[in-house]
């Protein structure tokens, strides 16, 4: 019996990894395109770059490295068999999503509010660098954001089966596959946040 059970593990831990690393050429296509139109409009990037609300983007990063400690916490949490634990790190891993993509919301009313959008006058009538780092900014933090609040809701349901005892210290594979993704999600951010908010 044990056999089977380790062999499903096993599989399905390969089959995140492998899905994380199509996550990572996905966003590294976008971070190859940034590459390549930075050595093209140098001096725009770094006038867009600039305008950032660099307080969100400081506090979103300090918010996705606590809940990525989180996520990892509740692992371990489950692995002792301290299920009451687990759950609490789990939904203050949630909670710090839904701070994130909160603030993320704010931010982008301010900067829509400004007529910083794609395609929006200000930046037709501006040089075509700019143009060109917003587009990118909104095409790579909005597919972020979309992984967020995927990420949420997984460890939610995570949770919830915590709750129920399905995930317990002898089967928790899929609270390992929500933190695995999670820790992507930060890993991402980590990447994000130089190249948009700290570029000069």
């Amino acid at each position: 019996m044990s056999g089977p059970r380790h062999k499903d593990y096993g599989g399905a831990k390969l089959g995140m990894w492998l899905f994380l690393f199509t996550e990572l050429l996905l966003f590294g296509g976008l971070f190859l395109l940034y590459g390549a139109y930075i050595a093209r409009y140098p001096r725009e990037f770094g006038a867009a770059g600039r305008e950032m609300h660099l307080g969100f983007g400081t506090l979103n990063t300090v918010i996705l490295i606590t809940s990525s400690l989180l996520a990892a916490m509740s692992v371990t949490a489950i692995q002792r068999d301290e299920r009451r634990r687990a759950i609490r790190l789990l939904w203050g891993t949630i909670l710090c999503a839904a701070v994130f993509l909160s603030n993320k919301y704010l931010e982008w009313s301010a900067e829509i509010g400004n007529g910083i959008y794609p395609n929006s006058p200000r930046l037709a009538a501006g040089p075509p660098g700019e143009s060109v780092f917003y587009s990118l900014y909104y095409l790579t933090v909005g597919l972020h954001g979309l992984h967020v609040l995927i990420g949420g809701t997984f460890l939610a349901i995570a949770a919830v089966r915590v709750q129920r005892g399905t995930i317990n210290a002898g089967n928790y594979v899929l609270l390992e596959n929500g933190a695995l993704y999670w820790h992507l999600v930060d890993l991402i951010w980590i990447f994000i946040f130089p190249l948009y908010y700290l570029i000069l």
